[in-house]
């Protein structure tokens, strides 16, 4: 008897009819002779509607507001959990729906993207043992002052891979409206490849960069905890792809996968004096505020005194990044310019440690279809490129005939 963690996402969920049909998936894992635990998020839309009557009332600003926004949104997976068992008792099936704060979801208390910091399964597990499916809202927790808290988009995710960590589960199973993990989007283009497996360390890097199957902070617990994570469709009975340790992928790649993100706004600060602490005093004060930057590059002036920094930052803190560089005192520049028509495009695969080369054929690839480079990122596997926006379709498609990973 294997323990497995199912989380589906809203799209899964998105009506009663989809709601009965989760319910069939746990019940044939049943039939098999498995324990499980659900998790879901709330019905495709949901989530939406609620951050816009948050937004409708409110600026959202202070701590204490996004307390309340937490409050407001969290209460749309409330809703799924409830159908799901009801649909589940229909069935003859035992099931108890619990909220975050009663399955013991503890976060910390950063409010609209908390982080779990632990999951007390006692409750989970008592349920498991008396024969009940317990189905867990995704998403959300609470703080140790007993505040509701959400976990950013995407949060499900994180959730169902935390709870199969907690529990120590067999397998963890996402369901989605997608069959798995490609070598690129498929809506892109239609020679993308379906991966069977792939390596914990190259889906973080696509996550971050830009892939949309799972959150990156799954990703991070599925690779910290070995969590054996399946993506898959709620909407066909097609195996999925497997998320595993790098020495299961028998499948040698030198090139995984071609990401892309649109979601970053270009940040350029010309004329910065050049003097000690000048990074610190610029980044600092982004990094109080929460806001996460990615790519950076610093050119120096011929004479040396004065230097341009240039770094993304996502396009929905782009304000808050110009405000916050507006009020750092110590930070002396001659112009701010910003640029929200960019994308980030991205080759990833475990194959650029041992090989030379991966990168100039990604340069050179782009050069022959006229597209300019604006910022360049590096890690051990994996190559990035700020672009014109434009151009990301272009971009991705010849990148994946490139690196010879179009279908046959």
């Amino acid at each position: 008897m294997a323990l497995i963690v199912q989380k589906f996402g809203g799209t899964s969920v998105a009506n009663t009819e989809r709601i009965r049909n989760v319910a069939k998936k746990v019940q044939k894992e049943l039939k098999k002779g498995n324990k499980v635990a659900v998790v879901l998020s709330a019905m495709s839309g949901v989530t939406d509607q609620l951050v816009g009557y948050t937004k409708e009332v409110s600026e959202l600003r202070t701590a204490e507001e996004l307390a309340e926004y937490d409050t407001v949104v969290a209460s749309g997976e409330q809703v799924t959990v409830g159908l799901l068992a009801l649909a589940l008792m229909s069935m003859g099936i035992k099931a108890k729906s619990f909220l975050g704060w009663q399955a013991g979801i503890k976060t910390d208390k950063i409010h609209s993207k908390a982080r779990i910091e632990g999951i007390d399964v006692k409750v989970i597990k008592d349920a498991l043992k008396k024969g009940f499916v317990p189905i867990i809202p995704g998403f959300q927790g609470i703080t140790d002052d007993n505040r509701i808290t959400t976990l950013g988009r995407g949060g499900s995710d994180t959730s169902g891979v935390a709870l199969a960590a907690a529990l120590k589960a067999d397998r963890c199973d996402i369901y989605t409206d997608v069959d798995g993990v490609y070598t690129t989007d498929p809506r892109i283009n239609p020679k993308a490849r379906k991966l069977q497996k792939v390596a914990y360390e190259e889906m973080l890097e696509m996550a971050s960069l830009g892939a949309k199957v799972l959150q990156t902070r799954s990703v991070e617990l599925a690779m910290k905890y070995h969590v054996r994570t399946q993506v898959l469709s709620s909407f066909s009975d097609e195996p999925g792809t497997l998320l595993v340790d790098e020495e299961e992928v028998m499948e040698r790649r030198l090139i995984t996968g071609i990401t892309y993100s649109k979601s970053d706004a270009r940040v350029t600060l010309i004329g910065v004096e050049d003097s000690p602490g000048v990074a610190a005093a610029i980044f600092g004060p982004l990094a109080d505020g929460e806001i996460n930057v990615d790519m950076i590059v610093q050119n120096i002036s011929e004479d040396g005194k004065s230097t341009d920094i240039t770094f993304t930052v996502a396009k929905t803190d782009l304000k808050r990044a110009i405000a916050a560089i507006e009020k750092a005192k110590k930070v002396k520049y001659k112009k701010l310019l910003t640029d929200s028509n960019v994308a980030k495009v991205s080759v990833v695969g475990v194959g650029m440690r041992s090989h030379a080369g991966l990168a100039q054929q990604m340069f050179k690839t782009l050069a022959d279809k006229g597209i300019n480079i604006l910022v360049i990122s590096t890690s051990e596997i994996k190559v990035s490129v700020l672009i014109n926006e434009e151009y990301t379709e272009l971009a991705v498609r010849a990148l994946h005939t490139a690196y010879g990973l179009d279908k046959k």
